[in-house]
C-alpha cells in the first residue's frame, strides 16, 4: 500500500503530463500466469528436457538452435506460441487502458515482450513498439527474402515434456527452407527488423507531439535492460513497478515494489479514479 508521500508524488507527476508511455518487460505477464524465465532454473522447470540436457536460455533462444536442433528449437518456441495464444491478459492491461481514457492521456507502449498481449488486450497495434519482435510473425531462417509473415496459420503440435515439435516443421513460403520466429534472439545477426523499425518510427512521431510524457514501467529486469534504459530517459517522470529489481534514485522518479497488476491498481487508487 502506498504511503501519503508516494500518493502525493504520483498526483504531482500526473498533473502536468501530456502523454502516457507504458513500458513493459517479462514481469508484466506474470499476473496472467506467464513465466518470466528469471534464470535457467525457471525455464528448466517448464521444459524438463532442456534441463536434462543443461541447455541454457541463451542457447535455445538462439538462431543456432534452429540450425543444430530444429525440432527442439521449434518445440520451445512452438509451446510458447501456443501458451501466448491461450493466455488472457490480466486486469492490469485493462486498467492501463482505462487510465489513459479517464485522464484523456494519449498512450504509447514500448515493450520487449514478444507475446502480443497488449494487442490482445485491445491496445492499438499502431501505438505499440515491440523492440524484440513478435512470436506471432515468422521469417526465413536463411533470410532468402527480406520478408516476414503471420504465424496465424501454424498448427501447433508439441510434446512439452520432450520439448519437441511434432510433425512437419514450419517452412518458408519462398524457398521452402526452415522458418523461425521473427524475434531478436541471442547472437542474432539475421533478425529482419523491418516491422520493428516501422513501430519505432510511430513512437518517434508520437514523442514529437509530447512535451512531458510520464512513463509507467512494468516488470522490467536488469538482465536485459532495454526497457529500463528506455524509461530512464524520461526521468524524473518515471514510475517503476517491480517486486524485486525496483531500485530507482528519487531524482529519477519513484518506484513501487510490487507486481504489475497490484502496482497499476495502486496508481489508479492514488489518482482516485473509478476504473469500473
Amino acid at each position: 500500500m502506498l504511503n501519503s508521500q508516494q500518493i502525493s508524488k504520483i498526483k504531482k507527476m500526473f498533473k502536468n503530463t501530456d502523454g502516457l508511455l507504458i513500458s513493459a518487460g517479462a514481469g508484466m505477464g506474470v499476473d496472467s500466469g506467464l513465466p518470466d524465465f528469471r534464470g535457467n532454473q525457471g525455464m528448466w522447470q517448464a521444459y524438463p528436457e532442456l534441463g536434462k540436457q543443461r541447455i541454457e536460455f541463451s542457447s535455445i533462444a538462439n538462431p543456432n538452435a534452429f540450425h543444430d536442433a530444429p525440432t527442439l528449437a521449434w518445440g520451445f518456441y512452438g509451446h510458447r506460441l501456443k501458451l501466448y495464444r491461450q493466455t488472457t491478459p490480466h486486469q492490469g492491461f485493462h486498467l492501463l487502458k482505462k487510465l489513459s481514457e479517464m485522464l484523456d492521456l494519449p498512450y504509447f507502449i514500448f515493450t520487449s515482450n514478444v507475446d502480443g498481449q497488449f494487442q490482445k488486450a485491445g491496445f492499438d497495434e499502431h501505438l505499440i513498439y515491440e523492440c524484440h519482435g513478435s512470436i506471432h510473425h515468422l521469417q526465413c531462417l536463411a533470410v532468402c527474402e527480406n520478408q516476414i509473415w503471420s504465424a496465424e496459420k501454424i498448427q501447433l503440435r508439441i510434446d512439452q515434456n520432450r520439448c519437441e515439435w511434432l510433425g512437419e516443421l514450419p517452412k518458408c513460403p519462398h524457398c521452402h527452407g526452415l522458418s523461425r520466429p521473427n524475434i531478436l534472439m541471442f547472437d542474432d545477426y539475421d533478425w529482419i527488423n523491418s516491422r520493428s523499425n516501422i513501430q519505432a518510427q510511430y513512437l518517434k512521431q508520437w514523442l514529437k507531439q509530447r512535451h512531458q510524457p510520464i512513463v509507467i514501467e512494468l516488470g522490467a529486469g536488469t538482465a536485459i535492460p532495454t526497457v529500463r534504459n528506455f524509461g530512464e530517459k524520461f526521468a524524473p517522470n518515471l514510475i517503476r513497478i517491480n517486486p524485486r529489481e525496483h531500485d530507482l534514485h528519487p531524482n529519477q522518479g519513484m518506484s513501487i515494489a510490487t507486481g504489475a497488476l497490484t502496482g497499476i491498481q495502486e496508481i489508479i487508487n492514488a489518482l482516485e479514479i473509478q476504473a469500473f
